[in-house]
This record gives C-alpha cells, sequence and structure tokens, in this order.
C-alpha cells in the first residue's frame, strides 16, 4: 500500500505498550460498555448498511454520530487505508473493514451527514479534500489544511474555549521552507507550490487540565491531541477521536494503534488516554482542542457556523 499520510504517520510514532487497548484503571482492559451487541459495518451489506443510514437521518448530529462510530468499534487499525483508488496513493476512497484515527472520524462523520447512503461518498470527499479529489488537494494536514477547511465548509466549529474557559491557551503551528526539507514532511510527496507555509492559531486547553473540564463536553465532540511545536514537523496534531459521555466517566472513542496488527477502534477511559499520552518523552503532547461536528446547509439543514 502506497500512501504518505501525515496524520497517520506521525501517530505511527506513537509509543504503545502490549496488544490490548489501554485499561481504564490500572488492571481493567478498555471496554466497549454497549448495552447490547452492535453489529460492525463490515458485517453489513449494502443494502442493510443503507437501511440503517436511511432509518437514522431523522434524528439529531449528536445522536446519529454515536449510533454510527458505535458500530466501528472493533474495526481493526490499519495505516493509511485510504487513498484515491490510483495514482500516488491508490488506495480504495471508502472502506469499513479497516480504520486509522482521521479515516475513522471522516467516515463516521460521513455517514452520519448522509440523508442516505449514496450520499456519503460525496460527503466524505469533501470533508477529505480541499475542493478536487486528487492526492495533491487532499487535506494532509490538520492545523493548516483539514481543520479550517472543514470550518470553512461548516462541517466544523471550534469549541475549545466554551468548554476550556480561561484555561484555554492560544497555540501556533508555522511552517516555512525549512519545514519542507524535513523526512517527515518531504514524505508527503506534495509538489513545492502545494506545500503549505504560514502560521495558523488554535485554541488548546493544556494536557494537565483537561480533565477538569471533560465532563462538560458533550457527547459527539471531535478531541484533537496536539503535541509541542518542532519546526521539523508539518504538524503538531497527531491523534483524534470522538469524546463520549457513559455512565460516570468520559470516554474516547478512537482507532488506536497497537502492536503486531493488534489495534482498533476502541472506547477507552479518557484519563487513562491523557495519563499514557502525558508519559510520551521524545515529541511531548502539549494538550487538546475540541470541535463541534457541525451540517452545513448543504446536507439538510443548519446554519454555516464559524469558530466562536
Amino acid at each position: 500500500m502506497k500512501t504518505f499520510a501525515l496524520v497517520s504517520a506521525l501517530l505511527a510514532q506513537t509509543p504503545v505498550a502490549g496488544n490490548a487497548p489501554a485499561p481504564a484503571r490500572p488492571g481493567a482492559p478498555a471496554r466497549n460498555t454497549l448495552k447490547e451487541p452492535v453489529v460492525v459495518w463490515a458485517s453489513l451489506n449494502q443494502q442493510e448498511r443503507a437501511s440503517f443510514i436511511t432509518g437514522d437521518a431523522s434524528l439529531p448530529l449528536k445522536e446519529r454520530l454515536l449510533r454510527v462510530s458505535e458500530r466501528f468499534l472493533g474495526t481493526p487499525y490499519v495505516h493509511s487505508p485510504l487513498g484515491e483508488g490510483n495514482g500516488v496513493d491508490p488506495d480504495p476512497t471508502f472502506r469499513l473493514d479497516a480504520v486509522d484515527c482521521l479515516t475513522f472520524v471522516e467516515q463516521a462523520l460521513a455517514m452520519s451527514l448522509a440523508p442516505s447512503e449514496p450520499d456519503v461518498a460525496g460527503l466524505l470527499e469533501r470533508l477529505r479534500y480541499a475542493s478536487a479529489p486528487t492526492y495533491e488537494d487532499r487535506n494532509h494536514l490538520m492545523e493548516a489544511q483539514w481543520l479550517p477547511n472543514n470550518q470553512r465548509k461548516g462541517f466544523l466549529a471550534d469549541v475549545t474555549r466554551r468548554y476550556g474557559g480561561e484555561d484555554t491557551v492560544k497555540v501556533q503551528k508555522t511552517l516555512t521552507s525549512v519545514t519542507w526539507t524535513s523526512r517527515s514532511s518531504l514524505a508527503l510527496g506534495l509538489p513545492k507550490e502545494r506545500q503549505p507555509r504560514g502560521t495558523w492559531n488554535l485554541d488548546m486547553i493544556p494536557l494537565e487540565r483537561v480533565m477538569a473540564h471533560a465532563r462538560q463536553v458533550p457527547s459527539g465532540t471531535i478531541l484533537v491531541v496536539l503535541r509541542e511545536d518542532l519546526p521539523l514537523k508539518a504538524t503538531r496534531v497527531t491523534h483524534l477521536g470522538f469524546v463520549v459521555q457513559k455512565g460516570k466517566r468520559t470516554w474516547l472513542r478512537h482507532a488506536r494503534r497497537g502492536v503486531d496488527g493488534n489495534g482498533r477502534v476502541v472506547d477507552e477511559d479518557l484519563e487513562t488516554f491523557l495519563a499514557r499520552n502525558a508519559k510520551y518523552d521524545k515529541w511531548r503532547v502539549s494538550g487538546v482542542s475540541l470541535y463541534e461536528p457541525r451540517r452545513p446547509p448543504e446536507t439538510g439543514g443548519g446554519e454555516l457556523v464559524r469558530s466562536p
């Protein structure tokens, strides 16, 4: 599989211990606390999938996101499983048998926004690309492309400060000509004229303050992990997933890497997830940003929302 998706490549540098998902507390395995078994997407045929999507079309987006993303639980983690179906990255444009952290979020969003199954492909294309569905026009970089483009289109609203309050801080990511000399940046294979340059601002809740606000964050909110800014890294974002409130605890529903190919989509206790991230010392985790999924007018209602 030939692909250079940067977010996944950077995530691959993250150390992971053990074959199982992280424990919710010492000695306890991460668990999918579902009331009843849920059939995963990969087990459904196209007709069954279409029936589910159409049947849920009238539900609020938040509820749809939880129901759609729940059906990904247990889906295997595969590094950068989607591409353009040809050219630089010939991987398929859509698949439900394997995801990484970004494609899990993208596909769950597209399927949750779609009024019917045939609409999924177009929505996924709008989420993954700035405009044209080509490798060069893909939203490779989170700060410079994926986040601002999807806020501009009305798919996302930055709600970090809404829930982080006074603990929220401003951070930046700057891309220069020097950034594009590093091995990880060059691995993207982008022509010089398509290499973003500039400075992008983000709101961030520092890692040590996230749990102080976690219970106020609604289920379905996208949590984005930011690391310290390194000039030769083209992004600070190395992971993302959905916040899920269950019982008295906050969870992160995300595609987690494992060792020996045993990664999968899990619901992981957020406190445990953050504690593990706090231990990374080669490229330190700084904090998180929060984004609320929105329904643009073109997908059946709602207002185009800019970051508050």
